[in-house]
């Protein structure tokens, strides 16, 4: 296997020719916060918490998606990248419903983990929320669209599971994710396999 070799935060660490930055950092024992991401399965960059500097780069660049070079350097942690990461997780929370303290997953949730690492306003950005009624229907799942934040976890294990039951609705700013022609997951055939609740990283899918 072609190896390269690269810095990150200082650190020289060798990787594989075809790993991303996220893969790097994680070589070199460095954390970097995703939402979207899920090996092999989610690789979408998407919710663009996983931003790094890279040298010679116009911009900040999505670790979970973007690939190595020999020598390239990689910074997790600047003043920019942390702003970055702030802000997007700012805009995440304005259309999210935080109803933590009555929310099941509340302690356990990846975004209200971020949120408290990050000390996010969650009022910074002043949007109206969406109003979602929630779906019961299934036997064994439930689903709450207000604490989606379309991170596409659910999706993608749904289709890895060849079943494909949900996926995003409409577009732009009225995306939500749901079943073929707004049907309830109870009239639909899933088959109660509960991946995408194991994925979802907020309380929008519960057992």
């Amino acid at each position: 296997m072609d190896m390269v070799k690269v810095k990150v935060n200082g650190l020289e660490v060798e990787v594989p020719a075809n790993a991303t930055v996220l893969e790097a950092a994680k070589c070199a024992g460095i954390n970097i916060p995703t939402l979207c991401y899920l090996k092999d399965i989610n690789e979408i960059g998407a919710c663009r918490l996983c931003l790094v500097e890279v040298k010679g780069a116009r911009g900040l660049v999505t670790s979970c998606v973007h690939p190595v070079n020999e020598g390239m350097e990689i910074f997790t942690n600047t003043a920019k990248v942390l702003a970055a990461r702030k802000m997007n997780l700012e805009l995440v929370l304005s259309a999210h419903n935080k109803q933590c303290l009555s929310c099941v997953r509340s302690t356990t949730c990846e975004l209200q983990k971020l949120a408290n690492e990050y000390g996010v306003d969650e009022n910074y950005f002043g949007t109206d929320k969406k109003v979602f009624e929630i779906d019961d229907s299934s036997v064994s799942i439930i689903r709450d669209n207000s604490k989606c934040i379309l991170c596409r976890r659910c999706v993608a294990v749904c289709e890895e599971q060849y079943v494909s039951v949900i996926g995003a609705n409409d577009r732009g700013i009225d995306t939500n994710i749901g079943s073929p022609f707004n049907l309830k997951l109870g009239q639909v055939p899933c088959i109660s396999c509960g991946q995408c609740t194991a994925v979802c990283p907020t309380g929008a899918l519960t057992e």
